[in-house]
């Protein structure tokens, strides 16, 4: 067991890193009891991860009240409908504002549940348990929440910090080889927005992270972590530095509304932005052009995607993604907001890259 704690103004979470945690009921109850205030709690969680995990953490829990709210798989699931469902569940089940929610899955899940947790009785506490690389290293992490919206991913949200966040390892062992790489997306962009070296790392140890060798993931989550915890300490609520983190982002949110919310993963939709991004980081911050073919070579060897498909280029047209991209929260005072590196563990924020740079960038990519 490794522990980290994220520090944030006022208050202060533990992330605990784990191989085997959720097949310690043990161990598990012993954590849960010091961040449930009540004797209420609610699990979300989805019908993939249900079957596998949900049993023991409700073992965990003997003694409270537990309700589960199982909602479907996919992105597409991450809506206002069944957030309204979500908040059916617990009036319903009578929860009051000593609850506690438990996200159980991937970054759907607990993007959902964390967005309940905020609005429920104007806000409640709530654990994170995140069974996906990609939630593991990112989305479980830094109090985003949210749900779509037709016109833009994670449009309605709120900043809401879980109590806890708890990763097991081993639930990487169930993950499907496509939702693994999906998560690997993220883990490469920490290593080009701040940390040159754990980008050669990456690339040095690519066939042990394929083989989901134990040692190397604990380490490769950590660092992920790590990084992050520090990037959302110094900014909370994304007002100044925290935007790195949306490296890649403002070209793949753009790439998975147009092809329809699940068609690509969000970690897919990222890869391809990420290349997106190096390659208009060339145009305005003297990114060298060896840096992007690392960058497509490394995701390349992760399994991910560095272009679309024939069939996502009918609808992600340079008019579509600039129309979309205008539509995205990072655009601020009517200006799009682009995250470009000059180097590797170097980038920027930058609003005054001309439309047509861009747009050119968009022809070629």
């Amino acid at each position: 067991m490794q522990q980290l704690m994220v520090e944030i103004p006022q208050r202060q979470y533990p992330i605990f890193v784990a191989d085997g945690l959720l097949a310690d009921t043990q161990q598990l109850r012993r954590i849960l009891q010091q961040y449930i205030p009540g004797r209420q709690v609610a699990i979300v969680t989805n019908d993939v991860v249900a079957p596998i995990y949900l049993d023991v953490v409700v073992a965990a829990l003997d003694g409270l009240q537990v309700d589960v709210m199982q909602m479907a798989d996919g992105e597409a699931e991450k809506n206002l409908q069944v957030y309204q469902q979500t908040m059916d569940f617990l009036l319903n089940a009578r929860h009051n504002r000593s609850t506690c929610l438990l996200a159980l899955g991937g970054g759907v899940v607990g993007d959902l549940c964390g967005f309940v947790a905020a609005t429920f009785q104007r806000g409640v506490d709530f654990i994170q348990i995140p069974t996906t690389l990609l939630a593991q290293v990112d989305s479980s992490v830094g109090g985003k929440t949210a749900v779509n919206h037709p016109q833009g991913k994670n449009m309605i949200g709120a900043f809401h910090q879980p109590v806890a966040v708890l990763a097991d390892t081993a639930t990487l062992a169930t993950l499907p080889a496509r939702e693994y790489a999906a998560g690997l997306a993220e883990v490469v962009k920490y290593g080009v927005i701040e940390d040159a070296d754990f980008f050669e790392f990456l690339e040095q140890h690519s066939e042990e992270l394929l083989a989901k060798d134990g040692a190397v993931l604990s380490e490769v989550i950590l660092r992920c972590c790590t990084i992050k915890a520090d990037v959302v300490s110094a900014d909370e609520r994304e007002r100044g530095k925290r935007a790195i983190l949306n490296y890649g982002h403002t070209f793949g949110h753009g790439i998975e509304k147009l092809c329809g919310y699940g068609q690509w993963l969000h970690g897919e939709a990222v890869a391809i932005g990420m290349v997106m991004a190096a390659q208009l980081s060339t145009q305005v911050a003297g990114l060298e052009e060896s840096v992007v073919r690392r960058l497509i070579a490394l995701l390349t060897r992760l399994g991910l995607p560095t272009e679309l498909d024939r069939a996502s280029r009918q609808v992600v047209t340079v008019d579509a993604m600039m129309d979309v991209m205008g539509l995205d929260k990072k655009v601020v005072d009517g200006r799009l907001r682009f995250i470009v590196a000059s180097e590797l563990g170097q980038v920027q924020v930058r609003d005054d890259i001309e439309a047509g740079i861009v747009r050119d960038v968009l022809n070629r990519c």
